[in-house]
C-alpha cells in the first residue's frame, strides 16, 4: 500500500511503505534514514519518534550520566517504539581513559536486548568481540575511506562516511560527502550510509543513485518538537541558514563545526591568537556547559551547538514524523523527476 503525500501536485509520486536498500534490509526499517547519535539530544523520545516514523535512530551512551539513567532510557525507548528495535551509539574518546565506561554500557544495552549499534570516533577494536558473540549489528561512523576500509576488514557490517560538511565531528577529512562517497563505493562491499551537510529529500535521492544504501542526518532533526532542547535554542536553529555555521578547533587535529554563535566565535579568536591545546579554551568547549545553558536554559550564544549546514533545510519546530514526511515526498519527487527524464530517452 503506498500513501500519497505532496507538496507539489505536478510531482506527485507515490510513497512506498518500504524502500528495500541492504541497509534497511539490515535493520528492518522500512525508510534509507538514519539519525545519527548526537550528544545531549538523542534521548529515549527522540529516537523513538525516528523509529515510529521508520527510520532508525541511536541512543548516545554518553549523554546519560550514570549506568541506571542509561538503563531506564533503553527501557523507555522501547516502551515508545512498541519494541520495535532502536540503536545506540557508542563513540569512542581519543583519550583512553574517556571509554572506561563503554564497555559497562554495552554490556547494559545488551542485557536490555538491544542489537543495533553506531560507533564512533576510535575503531571499537576491543568492543568487537563483545558485538560478536551477542551477534549485534555495528556499523561504525568514520570521515575517510581508508578508515571505512579498515572497518570494513574489522568486520562491522556496514559503514558510515561523513563528509566535510558533517556538523560536530567531521574529522580531518577535507573532502565533501558525495566525493568521499564516490570514492569509498569502489572499495566497499558492505552496506554504505552518507552523511553531512543533508538535509533535503533532493540529497537522499541523489545519495541513492550514488550507490549509498541511506543516509544519516542530524542538523536538520535538531529543533525537532522531541528534541530535549528549550525552545528558544530551537527557535534559534529555525532562524539559523546555511551560512550560519563554523569549523573551529581545526588547528588542534579536533575540527568541531557548530552553530556561528558568540561562544564560537570565542573559541575562533583564542585559536587564531595562538591556543593549541583544549585546556586553553577551557568552559568555553564545555560539553556539560552547553547541555545545562544552552539545551536545557535556552541560552543559545552559549556553548558549542554541533550543526552542519543542513540546517538551512530546518523550517520549524515540528514532529519527527513530519520532517520525515517531508523528506520522502522530497525524494520521491526528484526520483519522479530522474525516471520521467530516463523514460524520455
Amino acid at each position: 500500500m503506498n500513501a500519497r503525500i505532496s507538496t507539489n501536485p505536478e510531482l506527485d509520486a507515490p510513497i512506498p511503505e518500504r524502500w528495500p536498500t541492504r541497509l534497511t534490509e539490515l535493520l528492518g526499517i522500512r525508510w534509507p534514514l538514519l539519525l545519527g547519535g548526537m550528544m545531549w539530544l538523542s534521548d529515549a523520545r527522540l529516537v523513538a519518534a525516528m523509529v515510529r516514523a521508520g527510520g532508525m535512530g541511536f541512543i548516545t551512551a554518553r549523554s546519560l550520566r550514570t549506568d541506571e539513567d542509561f538503563r531506564q532510557a533503553l527501557r523507555e525507548c522501547r516502551e515508545l517504539t512498541g519494541g520495535q528495535p532502536f540503536g545506540v551509539n557508542l563513540t569512542l574518546s581519543r583519550r583512553a581513559s574517556g571509554n572506561d565506561s563503554m564497555p559497562a554500557r554495552l554490556r547494559i544495552a545488551l542485557d536490555e536486548g538491544v542489537r543495533l549499534f553506531e560507533t564512533a570516533g576510535l575503531p571499537p577494536t576491543e568492543l568487537m568481540p563483545i558485538f560478536r558473540e551477542a551477534k549485534a549489528i555495528v556499523i561504525h561512523k568514520c570521515a575517510h575511506v581508508r578508515h571505512a576500509v579498515s572497518a570494513q576488514n574489522m568486520g562491522v557490517d556496514a559503514v558510515t562516511l561523513v563528509g566535510m560538511e558533517e556538523g560536530g565531528h567531521p574529522g580531518s577529512n577535507q573532502l565533501p560527502t558525495f566525493l568521499n562517497g564516490a570514492y569509498a563505493l569502489d572499495q566497499l562491499h558492505i552496506p554504505l550510509a552518507l552523511g553531512g551537510g543533508i538535509g533535503h529529500g533532493r540529497q537522499i535521492a541523489a545519495a541513492l543513485a550514488l550507490g549509498a544504501d541511506a543516509v544519516v542526518m542530524g542538523s536538520v532533526f535538531t529543533p525537532a518538537l522531541e528534541t530535549p532542547a528549550h525552545d528558544a535554542y530551537k527557535q534559534r536553529i529555525v532562524a539559523t541558514d546555511a551560512h550560519g555555521t563554523r569549523a573551529v578547533l581545526g588547528s588542534l587535529g579536533d575540527t568541531w563545526r557548530v552553530v556561528d554563535n558568540e561562544n564560537a566565535r570565542k573559541v575562533a579568536a583564542l585559536e587564531a591568537a595562538g591556543a593549541r591545546s583544549h585546556a586553553e579554551f577551557g568552559a568555553l568547549i564545555s560539553g556539560e556547559r552547553t547541555q545545562a545553558l544552552a539545551y536545557q536554559a535556552g541560552q543559545h550564544e552559549e556553548g558549542m551547538l554541533s550543526m552542519g549546514p543542513a540546517v538551512g533545510f530546518a523550517r520549524a519546530v515540528e514532529p519527527v514524523a513530519d520532517i520525515v514526511r517531508r523528506l520522502q515526498t522530497e525524494c520521491m519527487q526528484a526520483s519522479s523527476r530522474f525516471r520521467a527524464m530516463l523514460a524520455s530517452t
